[in-house]
């Protein structure tokens, strides 16, 4: 811990420069893939993937909308800004392989909080194999903003989409929903009662699992390792980072058919069914509206029942139908509810 007559060194950005702040910061990233022709160094990254699809998604998180810096630590916020980029093409089918990262930084900023948020990248880019090739750095007149952009490759005959999903089709959730929420709401109660009162310290024992869920998540590289070898390809699939209810919407738009989803088929982690009831909330609409799971939300032709039943951490629950059956939770007690999607707004009005 760092105390006033030894205060932690703090040395401003603008003494590397724009460049030379690249450079400090990516020194340490080298290239694990051949198709990384180039990475950092020049004016382009140069990638060659042989054939293969490219598949590319980008994201980006600004700083009091999509974080908040008094509960994040930053090596947490790199490593989550990287892997909500990969979980976008994982959804997809494929395998990512290369990021771009661009930075805008206020004042505030020394380089040393930098290298903080770009260790969190860097074990990222570790645990999930991918190369950082590129990105850039700017100032901002306040606040940090993270845009991260991922590249990856899938085979044509592999690839999956939002709008393929068929009538008839099994409806399949990985892991579980609603405990990042829940941490979330965690946090943000914490926050609240620090700034009533700066003395009392907060209350975070035995919530291990939801804070983890909400500030370090996990892509499911797993689950596409595990179609492959099972030689599975889903119909249709999409990432749960909106919220259940509103992936479900996606799907059902996209692919113009309805959903019969199964209350008892979602699973919901025992301590976010422990904190909702808690906090006065019913754990499925946690799921339903909650977000940043980013579990994978897949179809499957029925034929496949056998590949995915005895697969690990996979749960089906319930049937795509005819898009005039509706968006429809069947709950269970065995009545049917309009599921509306509630989950993240990007341009909410009230937040303006």
């Amino acid at each position: 811990m760092a105390n006033e007559s030894n205060p932690p060194k703090r040395t401003d950005v603008n003494a590397l420069g724009e460049f030379g702040l690249i450079d400090h910061l990516t020194q340490r990233f080298p290239l694990h893939h051949k198709s990384s022709v180039k990475g950092i160094g020049d004016d382009a990254a140069v990638i060659d993937h042989q054939g293969a699809l490219t598949v590319v998604s980008t994201d980006m998180l600004v700083e009091g909308i999509h974080f908040d810096l008094m509960y994040t630590p930053l090596k947490h916020l790199g490593y989550k800004s990287v892997v909500v980029n990969l979980s976008d093409i994982y959804a997809m089918n494929a395998i990512p392989q290369q990021i771009t990262v661009s930075v805008a930084l206020s004042n505030r900023y020394s380089v040393e909080a930098m290298e903080e948020l770009y260790e969190g990248i860097r074990m990222a880019c570790s645990v999930y194999n991918v190369d950082l090739v590129g990105g850039d750095t700017t100032s901002s007149p306040k606040g940090l903003v993270i845009s991260v952009t991922a590249i990856g490759k899938g085979h044509k005959e592999r690839l999956t989409y939002r709008n393929t999903a068929k009538v008839g089709d099994l409806i399949c959730i990985t892991g579980n929903l609603g405990a990042a929420y829940m941490g979330l709401q965690i946090l943000e109660r914490e926050k609240q009662i620090y700034l009533s009162d700066p003395e009392l310290q907060p209350t975070l024992e035995g919530h291990d699992y939801l804070l983890e869920r909400q500030l370090k998540p996990e892509a499911r590289k797993d689950m596409i390792e595990a179609f492959a070898k099972a030689d599975l390809v889903p119909t249709a699939m999409i990432d749960i980072s909106d919220g259940l209810g509103s992936e479900l919407f996606h799907i059902a738009k996209q692919s113009g058919v309805g959903v019969l989803l199964e209350e008892s088929g979602v699973p919901i982690h025992e301590d976010a069914q422990f904190q909702a009831i808690d906090f006065n909330m019913d754990p499925i609409t946690v799921a339903l509206s909650g977000g940043e799971d980013y579990e994978l939300l897949f179809t499957v032709d029925p034929k496949d029942l056998d590949k995915v039943k005895y697969m690990a951490d996979i749960y089906i629950a319930g049937e795509i139908v005819p898009a005039e059956d509706g968006v429809k939770l069947n709950s269970k007690g065995g009545k049917l509810h309009d599921i509306t999607a509630q989950g993240w707004k990007h341009f909410d009005p009230s937040k303006n």
